[in-house]
């Protein structure tokens, strides 16, 4: 059946009927909130109404750390408009209604100049980073969800006081004391609370979806610096609560009676019958004086996360937040930082329990404000990327789906047919999401696709083509031995210890000098291009590829090798080395990769195609 497609409707109304099926009110970007979050004794007011939450911490919503695509050296980029929604409705999708930031970034002596940061000097600022705050409130003002915005981080990795410390060529620890450091630093808070949002026309200082502002993340500081730095937050903006934003499990006296700092906060890492004394004490001291939550948590089983919510439910507490959920990416898939959480969990997340513990917070996040759960919205529309090959498909995912339903159509067919009722957008990180291992070559084909979850189906997507295959393609992510032809040695699946430095890819083989991998194809190769990681820098050269008619005839094969050498960064990640070959004997069917030490193998992209027998 062939259907007539409407004309496509104007932006602003397709936000406002998606914030509608989405359970947000389309009140515009200023009707979402009624009142400015207050403090009243122990407890946070929305209004008349208690505010309390369990939540998550988002550290990328404006910013990411985690831009990790094989090619690119420069895992910084700013986050844009949809990847922002989408993480703010993941939220309030789970029922929660507050989530906490990361801080603004600063320059370093040592950052490349690709690296955008927020701070560049002192009083010197990044347009463009710092839009990424505006639509974050925008999104959050349309989301329904509160921010809590730290201004500087204890740690070295975004940039902070050695930072701001090396632009006046002064120490670290003098940051706390010496004037003009100080100074300096008021003037980034000065810049973030009295700026205009670009997008709405409102200061931050009068935003409604701002929760407070927190003196920083983790901070280790004498009081007077948070006492000097919270008065000075007051003299700029008398209506938003200041949260006091130390490295502590304890609440001082200090905190306590300081007029300045409104809310109190403690991170507590580690097992559960550890962290819940430290809880009870803080709320203990806190009762009856000022708000108090638990900023930060995790990396401990689900059965003990389920206890520390349980006693911050029941003792009043006015929230928690587990670290951290991380978003869409805008070219397909999701972030990816070690055993983080997407939403709304998915089975590639089993090593740390993510559906088990996404299933948990969503419970608790309604239950700390008597409620029970609302069922799930269904997903907006997913938007498929350009289709280069259809071996490469990818999209951008729809807040909340569990699945996609793949179709396609080729030219010389009338109707859809489904390819893949329940394709996924978590199983690879940084990779495209899907291969249509149907298509056959010199063919040209449409695809489209929907969002699944259990309260049904989205719409379809746009389609994408038409797009002519012109090969077909092996694929190997490495995730286990099964499109192996062959193999020698002892060969490895390297563990979640270093998943880091081969940035957030999960699925990879390792072997000493003198193993190998085969591959069989059943047609002619028209090329080959292998992405490894080599651990140590005399690595870089040492792999090889092979080809021959038969797996015991092979001879080497001339590659083109390309180093995508990462930037230089704390985080010690292992340089990216690809393989690639075209000219291979049309005879040959069998690909050897020589494995060699220190080396890691990621992709394996094989094209073939039966045509060139003919």
């Amino acid at each position: 059946m062939i259907m007539m497609r409407p004309a496509p409707l104007h932006p602003a109304f397709v936000l406002s009927f998606a914030l509608l099926l989405s359970g947000v009110p389309a009140g515009g970007a200023f009707g979402q909130f009624q009142n400015f979050v207050t403090a009243s004794g122990d407890r946070l007011m929305d209004g008349k109404e208690e505010l309390r939450f369990v939540s998550f911490n988002i550290p990328n919503l404006h910013y990411i750390e985690d831009n990790f695509a094989f090619t690119e050296p420069n895992p910084w980029r700013i986050a844009d408009r949809y990847e922002i929604r989408d993480a703010l409705m993941s939220i309030r999708q789970t029922g929660g209604r507050v989530t906490r930031m990361y801080v603004p970034s600063v320059r370093k002596e040592t950052d490349d100049s690709a690296v955008v940061r927020h701070v560049l000097a002192p009083g010197v600022f990044n347009e463009e980073a710092f839009r990424a705050y505006d639509r974050v409130l925008e999104a959050a003002n349309q989301c329904g969800v509160r921010v809590i915005i730290p201004l500087v981080d204890n740690w070295w990795w975004w940039g902070g006081p050695k930072e701001y410390a090396a632009f006046r060529g002064k120490s670290k620890d003098e940051f706390w004391t010496d004037s003009l450091l100080i100074a300096d630093f008021e003037k980034t808070i000065a810049h973030i609370i009295n700026r205009v949002n670009t997008y709405t026309g409102v200061p931050f200082k009068q935003d409604k979806a701002v929760l407070g502002w927190e003196t920083g993340n983790e901070l280790v500081c004498p009081f007077s610096w948070t006492k000097q730095i919270a008065s000075y937050i007051k003299s700029l903006d008398t209506v938003h609560l200041v949260i006091e934003g130390t490295n502590s499990r304890e609440i001082s006296d200090d905190a306590l009676l300081d007029p300045h700092i409104d809310v109190l906060s403690t991170h507590d890492y580690g097992p559960a019958d550890r962290s819940i004394p430290q809880i009870l004490k803080a709320r203990e001291r806190a009762a009856g004086r000022k708000p108090y939550f638990v900023g930060e948590f995790g990396f401990t089983p689900t059965a003990g996360m389920q206890r520390m919510i349980d006693t911050v439910i029941a003792t009043g507490v006015s929230g928690i937040m587990v670290w951290s959920l991380r978003g869409h990416n805008r070219d397909g898939g999701f972030y990816y930082h070690t055993s983080d959480y997407r939403w709304p969990g998915f089975a590639s997340g089993n090593a740390w329990d993510e559906s088990g513990v996404i299933s948990l917070f969503r419970e608790k996040a309604y239950q700390i404000n008597g409620r029970t759960p609302e069922p799930l919205p269904v997903p907006e529309t997913p938007r498929l990327l350009p289709i280069e090959t259809p071996y490469k498909i990818s999209w951008q995912g729809s807040t909340g789906a569990a699945s996609y339903l793949i179709e396609r159509k080729a030219d010389d067919e009338l109707l859809w047919q489904v390819i893949a009722p329940k394709a996924s957008d978590a199983d690879f990180g940084y990779r495209p999401l899907y291969s249509d291992t149907t298509a056959e070559p010199g063919r040209r084909y449409s695809y489209r696709i929907r969002g699944r979850n259990a309260s049904g189906y989205s719409e379809e997507s746009d389609p994408v083509g038409p797009v002519t295959v012109r090969s077909r393609m092996l694929i190997d992510e490495m995730g286990d031995t099964s499109r192996f032809y062959a193999s020698s040695g002892n060969l490895k699946f390297p563990g979640p210890g270093d998943v880091a430095r081969a940035r957030q890819d999960r699925s990879r083989v390792s072997g000493k000098t003198g193993d190998y991998i085969v591959y069989r194809l059943p047609a002619a190769i028209s090329s080959v291009q292998i992405d490894f990681f080599a651990t140590t820098k005399d690595a870089e050269n040492s792999m090889a590829l092979q080809s021959g008619s038969s797996a015991g005839a092979i001879s080497p094969l001339p590659c083109v090798r390309q180093v995508f050498a990462p930037m230089k960064n704390d985080y010690s990640f292992y340089a990216c080395i690809r393989l690639s070959v075209r000219d291979i004997p049309p005879d040959h069917r069998f690909i050897r990769i020589d494995l060699a030490d220190n080396c890691q193998v990621s992709r394996v992209e094989i094209a073939f195609d039966e045509r060139k027998e003919r």
